[in-house]
């Protein structure tokens, strides 16, 4: 009525009368106002009158001076704050893998560089204890905080087309913590760093999203996920909507409820017996300035406008959409527009996002799990080949049982690769020094066996 009054779009020499359609307790049917112009018992229908295609046979619209569409609208609620918070962003599941991981990645790294490195050996209470630190470590990046040692290095600067010799200092990187020796131990090590790093980032990403947002109370995320339900939808009466959501959207009458005013959408939609509202922006905008306990989801699914009727063939229908023009170019019609629709604003936020699921992130930890095992088994044929070669240079194996060759692996296994090494050379020396003693008999005997032989 605000935009039909402005002296823009009613001339002062047409002369008009305003007329009440419907009772003015329930909505009237507008396919019904509209049915009056066309029959000619009124000369136009003006009000928030949609255009649709079936409407506009029987009638000439104006321009449309609001854009509409239909929307979904569904209740939020706000997650009460909690000490164990912490916990949402990942399901059980999702934390009992990471938890195996964390040990996995810290008894694989144990394996690696027990023998090779001294911050991984002695008794076993502190190994178990190296252990767990440096699993727990790896989530926080602790091991690599780094010590730095200047030593002056030739190196070669590319510039302007031309070698440069220069010297500079050389920074040497060197673990803080535990050091990492073994070439397999930090190719697992790299790869798991990396998983570490994404599992960190989309922890704090959900983690930020549960405590600073609202979460949808239903499954609903727009007009698709509605349909493919079976719950209850809520309308407006007298809307095309109901025919559009039954002739385009195939969904059962059954499932429709209609609505007479923005007090019943709040009362059905908070006790749950409709799922959701569908309903044009421009309602639904009005409704929503009043009610922060109800948001939209997704994003309009059709697009149309308000405008006026009038008959077929009215040369007002083009005066009428020049005037509406001359208004929205001047501002008028938008400052119209936020008069009725913006008095009031809430704006509450929501979140889509559900709790990080396994499904993001198994490929992650199938990759380090691929690369760990596969470590391990080349560590162990490494090993197997160095014991076979150590085990086939001791006497007396051929006597020892099948058990007793296992222990003697473990325990070569657990020796540090020095002591291994050391033990080998101490061989090495003791068998040459039993062969040289059985030389040396051997010669003597030769000499004492000629000289009786010549006497």
């Amino acid at each position: 009525m605000g935009i039909f009054k402005q002296r823009e779009t009613v001339k002062d020499w047409i002369p008009y009368e305003f007329v009440k359609f419907g009772d003015g307790h329930k909505n009237p049917s507008y396919t019904e106002f509209v049915n009056k112009v066309a029959y000619n018992v009124l000369d136009a229908a003006v009000g928030d009158i949609t255009i649709i295609t079936n409407r506009t046979k029987a009638v000439d619209f104006t321009q449309p001076y609001i854009e509409s569409g239909l929307v979904v609208v569904v209740p939020i609620k706000k997650l009460d704050s909690s000490s164990w918070a912490f916990f949402r962003p990942f399901t059980q599941l999702m934390w009992a893998i990471t938890a195996v991981f964390f040990i996995i990645i810290g008894v694989g790294v144990w394996i690696h560089e027990h023998r090779l490195n001294d911050e991984f050996r002695g008794p076993p209470k502190q190994q178990l204890v190296t252990v767990l630190w440096f699993t727990l470590s790896t989530m926080v990046f602790a091991h690599s905080k780094y010590q730095t040692i200047n030593q002056p290095l030739i190196g070669y600067l590319f510039y302007s087309s031309k070698f440069n010799l220069l010297t500079y200092d050389r920074v040497i990187l060197k673990f803080s913590g535990e050091n990492m020796v073994s070439t397999l131990g930090r190719l697992v090590l790299i790869i798991w760093l990396f998983v570490v790093l994404i599992i960190n980032s989309s922890y704090t990403a959900s983690l930020t999203s549960i405590l600073t947002v609202q979460q949808l109370s239903s499954p609903i995320r727009g007009i698709d996920s509605l349909i493919s339900t079976n719950e209850r939808i809520g309308f407006q009466v007298g809307s095309f909507a109901e025919n559009y959501m039954i002739e385009e959207l195939n969904i059962p009458k059954s499932r429709l409820m209609a609505l007479g005013s923005p007090q019943e959408y709040a009362e059905k939609l908070g006790a749950g017996i409709v799922a959701a509202i569908v309903d044009e922006r421009p309602y639904i905008d009005l409704f929503l300035s009043n009610n922060c306990k109800f948001q939209v989801v997704g994003e309009e699914f059709t697009t149309s406008g308000w405008g006026f009727a009038f008959p077929k063939d009215s040369p007002l229908a083009v005066d009428m959409s020049t005037a509406i023009l001359t208004l929205s170019e001047n501002g008028e019609l938008h400052k119209i527009h936020d008069y009725w629709h913006k008095r009031k604003t809430c704006t509450p936020q929501i979140s889509d996002s559900n709790q990080l699921q396994l499904d993001s992130f198994w490929e992650l930890f199938l990759i380090f799990g691929g690369a760990c095992a596969l470590a391990l088994f080349i560590y162990f044929c490494k090993m197997v080949r160095v014991f076979g070669k150590d085990h086939s240079q001791q006497q007396g194996q051929s006597s020892k049982s099948g058990s007793c060759s296992v222990r003697k692996f473990l325990s070569f296994v657990d020796k540090k690769e020095e002591e291994v090494s050391k033990s080998k050379l101490k061989r090495k020396r003791e068998m040459s020094y039993v062969k040289g003693r059985e030389v040396d008999s051997r010669n003597r005997s030769n000499r004492i066996q000629a000289e009786f032989d010549e006497e």
